[in-house]
């Protein structure tokens, strides 16, 4: 029996079908054009685009707070045998200030003779100076402790938050795709291409740039997956991140953190190995050289080598 899923896509591309060949529509109900179509097709792969992005700017803020966690979780224990430290020293205080009451200062003066009176005296104050700075550390340590901890709950808690969101985020973004295999089967009678890997001569390129464009290059044909970086299917910033990966580069996996992890130059230096970014950092391709780049442009379609004029960028970036 047909999967559930194959019975409504069929069924979408039978009413599709119908209604483009329907004669009796009016016009104001008239079947959109294949352009049309193209049209809403292009702009939803767009906002979904816009939206993975944003999905991946979430991960990168998540694995952060998850860093920051563990960074606060491995200083508590200093900070707490400080503290016991501290209290120990303070318990020996008010100990010892309890057992003596008020004479003990006296005790101090009175005992001896009068020639021996200013060293008890020096004494007696660096004891009390002694006192007060074991007071102080205790102050300070119990009050570092307290903020530690604390922080670490608030990391925590907006880890608990974050993992929440990212969860609602995909379960969106899944049911967006969805919508748009839908649009992509009724318009080209599949939700996604297949363009097959490439077959030409990969340009020699030397250092890690060529190495990123070897890579890049070998991806080409493997579908668009949103929030993946290979080996199997890619967004944009996951391919470009990949790509640099492989030439022992760290880029962070989202577009928009890419450009602000790159170096700013104009497209006259453009060198093969470059980020080209696009739509306001919401899109990233690695420049290959001869005005193209390699791609990995939305939901439903294959990694792409095509020229840079797919739109106009917005920024050029050099992997530090």
């Amino acid at each position: 029996m047909p999967h559930p899923r194959t019975r409504f896509r069929a069924l979408v591309v039978a009413l599709t079908a119908f209604v483009i060949t329907t004669s009796g529509a009016t016009a104001a109900h008239a079947a959109p054009s294949a352009s049309e179509l193209k049209k809403k097709i292009d702009a939803a792969s767009e906002k979904l685009e816009d939206v993975t992005e944003d999905y991946n700017k979430l991960r990168l803020d998540l694995k952060n707070t998850k860093a920051e966690a563990v960074k606060l979780e491995s200083s508590l224990k200093p900070a707490q045998d400080a503290l016991a430290t501290a209290t120990a020293k303070v318990q020996t205080i008010a100990t010892t200030s309890y057992m003596q009451g008020r004479t003990g200062a006296m005790t101090v003066l009175v005992s001896g003779d009068t020639d021996t009176m200013l060293e008890r005296l020096a004494v007696l104050d660096q004891i009390a100076k002694s006192n007060q700075q074991d007071i102080k550390t205790f102050t300070e340590t119990t009050t570092t402790f307290a903020e530690r901890k604390a922080a670490l709950k608030q990391t925590q808690d907006k880890q608990t938050t974050q993992v929440g969101e990212l969860a609602k985020r995909k379960k969106s973004i899944e049911t967006d795709l969805e919508k748009l295999y839908d649009m992509r089967e009724a318009a080209y009678g599949s939700s996604t291409e297949d363009t097959g890997s490439y077959t030409g001569k990969i340009p020699d390129i030397p250092g890690s740039a060529g190495t990123a464009v070897t890579f890049a290059f070998n991806q080409i044909g493997k579908p668009y997956g949103f929030g993946d970086a290979g080996p199997n299917s890619y967004d944009c910033s996951g391919l470009t991140s990949a790509a640099w990966a492989k030439a022992g580069k760290s880029l962070p996996h989202n577009a928009a953190a890419q450009y602000r992890a790159t170096a700013r130059i104009s497209k006259a230096d453009l060198q093969p190995g470059d980020l080209v970014f696009y739509r306001n950092n919401q899109h990233v391709a690695i420049y290959v050289g001869g005005g193209k780049i390699i791609d990995a442009p939305s939901a439903g379609r294959d990694v792409l080598h095509r020229t840079i004029a797919i739109m106009t960028p917005n920024g050029y970036g050099r992997v530090k």
